[in-house]
């Protein structure tokens, strides 16, 4: 009985650590794959600390090499935006503006009742409201309201990202129809000479473009674009 109390003990603090050190997001904030490590730890950790007669090293182990691998995919995932999509998957858009996305409803596997669902916990009723409504990877469903009064309030705008971490996301660009050049001669003239020095950049269909740097103040600027009518 001392040594499965001991077990438990040493195991809760342990995997407390791993956790920690594996980053701060709640349950439901979580990629799928950051899901999977968690209840895959939680598993493997109960092994040894409910018999006694398996050593402890059995469930220690699995345990640092689930948060070394954890740790491995979220490195790799924030250097290659391939790696990002094929890990977490991408956000989508199941609102725009010519209403509820059918065909991006299906690819979530999701129906209009539960959009119904999650717009209501949201705080919207009515989907004549929402100009935009997008599901995140973590399945959080993000609302762009429509303005009240368009011919007073500015119209409302969904961001495209446009880069991130550096690396530019050339399906964006084609969307937005924002040439890449038009992007670096924007960062040059705020002395910014490499992509790599930029954290994230994102355009909004008037070609108004929001740039943070990872070291630095973020600014806006305007490029020209061809394609805001496509998003």
């Amino acid at each position: 009985m001392l040594v499965i109390f001991i077990k438990a003990v040493v195991t809760f603090f342990f995997v407390l650590v791993v956790m920690r050190i594996m980053g701060k997001r709640q349950l439901g904030e979580m990629q799928p794959f950051e899901l999977v490590i968690t209840l895959l730890i939680a598993e493997v950790a109960c092994v040894p600390m409910n018999d006694p007669f398996i050593p402890f090293y059995q469930g220690l182990i699995p345990v640092i090499t689930l948060a070394t691998l954890h740790l491995t995919v979220s490195f790799v995932s924030r250097k290659s935006m391939r790696a990002r999509k094929l890990v977490s998957g991408e956000s989508v858009i199941v609102i725009d503006k010519k209403g509820i996305n059918y065909e991006n409803l299906k690819k979530m596997n999701i129906n209009v009742n539960d959009l119904i669902e999650a717009t209501r916990s949201s705080g919207y009723v009515d989907f004549a409201e929402i100009q935009y409504a997008i599901i995140e990877t973590n399945g959080k469903l993000c609302v762009v309201e429509k303005p009240s009064d368009p011919t007073v309030l500015k119209p409302a705008f969904l961001p495209l990202p446009l880069l991130i971490d550096g690396v530019f996301d050339e399906r964006n660009l084609a969307l937005a129809g924002a040439a890449r050049a038009a992007v670096i001669k924007s960062l040059n003239k705020k002395g910014y000479n490499d992509v790599k020095e930029i954290l994230f950049i994102d355009v909004r269909q008037d070609g108004t473009i929001y740039v943070s740097p990872k070291a630095g103040e973020c600014y806006t600027d305007k490029i020209t674009i061809s394609g805001g009518d496509n998003w």
